[in-house]
């Protein structure tokens, strides 16, 4: 899950996050008809939401909720963002706001807890990590959260290319080079080497000197107080000559986007950023797997009790369960998915793990499991 993620359910799930809650799920957009029809979407909500906690709620006070989302609806910059989906949690003494990237059921509850299943799946196969975008002789790094990619701005003297990483110690001390950019219908990154001394082996030691000279650099120098994963952006066999030097503890082999990143904008970055996503996805699916070797349930009756005792340490919720369910009589305001985000709350606040995905991708297939702790 990304920083952010994790930095909302901490809030939502922590010693203050206290009900009642109104929680709203929006999907947004930015052409301005559709951002009025967001505005106008968010104050029904709201109504409805009045409503139904003046009915479960007479004794609270309404007045704060409503001063809370009157700001929101008067912030034209927050309709106006680029993402999928908004959702939105209030509570006295919290506004929790968490963009998504992922669309959702337009919906909103109003309840003792704060509605995670929408938060929860945007977390799911979005990461926080760093991206090397390594050429042969050069190197940019990124941050990427909630599938954001911002360029991480280096101090001076960072290895960012060969001259400054090596200077002096170029080995064919007059060794002039220039960046031409990918060329046409090649996957090589145009690096044209020319001067008095520039040979194949003595490019090569340069080479070698650079990569460990970033090695270095991310080693002793680069703070990383998370501990976020490191990838590579990078051409095959940049990725393995710096796989041969690399003692960075956070650098990660095990997911890497091969392609050359040569002249390629932010933009370009965040474009091919989804096969980090898809590699890692993979690996994590296969792991769940292995999970149902452990003793498990899959019935709900079972599933709310443990959920509620602490016995889960993982809690998977296939997608197809995520559907309107009022049972026998709608005045009771029954709905299955409270149930769900109930279980969800109850497990997070445990220190378990829960995973919303498609049924296809869940252990075994299985439509609701459990893994118990003991």
């Amino acid at each position: 899950m990304t920083k952010a993620g994790k930095k909302v359910l901490a809030e939502l799930t922590g010693a203050n996050a206290v009900g009642p809650f109104v929680s709203v799920m929006l999907n947004t957009h930015v052409a301005h008809q559709d951002v009025e029809k967001d505005q106008i979407k968010f104050k029904n909500f709201a109504k409805e939401a009045k409503k139904r906690f003046e009915k479960k709620y007479p004794d609270k006070n309404w007045n704060t909720y409503q001063e809370k989302i009157d700001a929101i609806l008067a912030d034209q910059s927050f309709w106006r963002s680029g993402q999928t989906s908004v959702a939105i949690f209030l509570s006295e003494e919290q506004t929790v706001v968490h963009r998504m990237n992922i669309p959702i059921d337009d919906q909103y509850y109003v309840g003792d807890m704060p509605y995670l299943l929408g938060v929860i799946k945007n977390g799911q196969f979005n990461y926080t990590y760093y991206l090397l975008a390594l050429n042969r002789d050069s190197l940019k790094l990124y941050f990427v959260d909630n599938q954001q990619v911002t360029p991480v701005e280096l101090p001076e003297g960072a290895p960012v290319d060969v001259p400054t990483a090596l200077g002096e110690e170029l080995t064919g001390g007059s060794l002039n080079y220039r960046t031409l950019g990918s060329l046409s219908g090649s996957n090589k990154e145009g690096v044209a080497y020319h001067g008095v001394s520039a040979k194949d082996e003595e490019v090569a030691i340069d080479w070698k000197n650079y990569y460990q000279a970033v090695d270095i650099f991310l080693r002793e120098d680069f703070d990383n107080p998370e501990n976020y994963p490191l990838y590579l952006f990078a051409l095959p066999e940049n990725q393995t000559m710096f796989k041969k030097y690399a003692k960075v503890p956070f650098f990660s082999s095990e997911v890497a986007i091969s392609a050359s990143p040569a002249s390629l904008s932010t933009q370009d970055i965040a474009a091919q950023i989804g096969e980090v996503a898809k590699q890692r996805a993979e690996k994590e699916i296969a792991a769940y797997q292995k999970l149902m070797d452990k003793k498990f349930m899959d019935q709900l009756v079972d599933i709310v009790p443990a959920a509620k005792e602490g016995r889960i340490s993982h809690l998977f919720i296939a997608t197809s369960n995520l559907v309107d369910g009022f049972g026998e009589d709608p005045d009771t305001e029954y709905d299955r998915r409270q149930v769900l985000n109930t279980m969800a709350d109850y497990v997070v606040k445990n220190g378990g793990e829960v995973f919303i995905l498609d049924q296809a991708d869940a252990p075994d297939e299985k439509s609701l499991v459990a893994i118990l702790r003991y």
